[in-house]
């Protein structure tokens, strides 16, 4: 059996954008498990929160979530395989279906997004900061008007 004697890295010396990527890696993997544990991807979230204003068809989910339609497609399949969403057709146009967020599909979105704030293992306590928050969607907001 091999032992790791390497000392402790000095995280303070890291570069800023080192530290955030290794914090996204490491809340992903935590976020993974916690979703995969309510038989969600990430990609599944996304669409539930997109559907809880009202049901949409396929193609309009997919532009809101930002995500082809072929992906949209096979995350849509499973959700409704689990039961969180269902898909008929659309009474104005026949050729689109709906897609519906259920009541299962409302209650799974709920417990991630409770996970999420409450979880304590998941961001460090800091699911329920709002100030977090706020810096992080400035940060976001900053990074995306520059690019």
């Amino acid at each position: 059996m091999t032992v790791n004697t390497a000392p402790e890295p000095d995280l303070s010396t890291w570069p800023t954008g080192r530290l955030l990527a290794v914090a996204a890696r490491l809340v992903e993997q935590r976020w993974v498990a916690v979703l995969a544990g309510m038989g969600l991807t990430h990609a599944g979230l996304i669409a539930l929160h997109t559907l809880r204003e009202g049901p949409l068809p396929q193609r309009a989910l997919a532009q809101r979530c930002q995500v082809t339609d072929q992906t949209m497609s096979r995350t849509l399949d499973r959700l409704a395989k689990a039961g969180f969403v269902t898909r008929t057709p659309d009474p104005a146009d026949a050729r689109r279906h709906l897609t519906r967020l259920t009541a299962r599909g409302r209650t799974v979105h709920e417990r991630a997004v409770r996970a999420e704030r409450e979880d304590p293992a998941l961001l460090g306590g800091l699911g329920d900061d709002d100030a977090f928050r706020a810096r992080l969607l400035s940060l976001i907001g900053g990074l995306s008007a520059a690019g």
